[in-house]
């Protein structure tokens, strides 16, 4: 048991860091007018589908991360404040009320789309899995990265853990999105929706700053 700790850690640490810039609850109350029109059955077969889009955009992300940063030459604290500033910017888009009918007109104009050809985009990528889950994903990936091949291949399992978990929870927050929506009302749901932006502003500001003082120690 004392050996899977360091396993289950990991699954931990990548669920926490995963679930503030994929919002899922948030994400959830966004997404819905793109899928009210469905009924239960049609609904969860097209959840179903976004999960595992998300999947694989999360496992794509965890398999090449560590050697995407050799590749490219690209230093862990850049990453770390790319992907910050990406969040803030989500997280700011969420908290301007001036988007808010932006976004209206265009999850309308989206809406008018066949349901498969928003699947992948915009729902999947970038609205659940966007840069700021894609930087979390390469960061945590590259922190995993070890010489020894048998602690590498754990770390990697535990991360690919942690995105089936984030995976799940996707299913189930968009799959019975409108149960939630009907216990909080309308009122519930926009703090719901303001705390949530709130929070996602504040981890993208947290992972900018940690980025700022890797690089001023450098």
């Amino acid at each position: 048991m004392q050996a899977l700790l360091p396993f289950f850690h990991i699954v931990f640490i990548g669920f926490v860091a995963l679930f503030a810039p994929v919002n899922p609850i948030g994400t959830a109350i966004i997404i819905e007018p793109y899928l009210h029109e469905l009924d239960s059955k049609a609904r969860k077969a097209a959840v179903f589908k976004i999960a595992g889009y998300c999947f694989v955009i999360c496992s794509i992300s965890v398999l090449v991360g560590s050697w995407l940063f050799k590749l490219f030459g690209i230093s862990l604290p850049v990453v770390q404040l790319a992907g910050g500033i990406l969040i803030c910017h989500m997280g700011w888009q969420l908290l301007t009320p001036n988007n808010v009918a932006s976004d209206s007109s265009n999850s309308a104009a989206t809406t008018s789309k066949p349901l498969e050809d928003i699947l992948f985009y915009p729902l999947a990528f970038p609205l659940t899995t966007g840069g700021g889950a894609i930087s979390v994903l390469l960061t945590l990936s590259a922190h995993g990265h070890n010489s020894d091949h048998s602690i590498y291949f754990q770390n990697l399992g535990a991360l690919f853990a942690a995105v089936v978990c984030m995976c799940v929870v996707i299913y189930y927050s968009y799959a019975y999105t409108p149960v939630l929506l009907k216990h909080i009302g309308a009122r519930g749901e926009q703090i719901l929706n303001r705390l949530s932006a709130f929070l996602v502003f504040c981890v993208g500001l947290q992972i900018a700053v940690d980025g700022i003082e890797q690089l001023i120690k450098n």
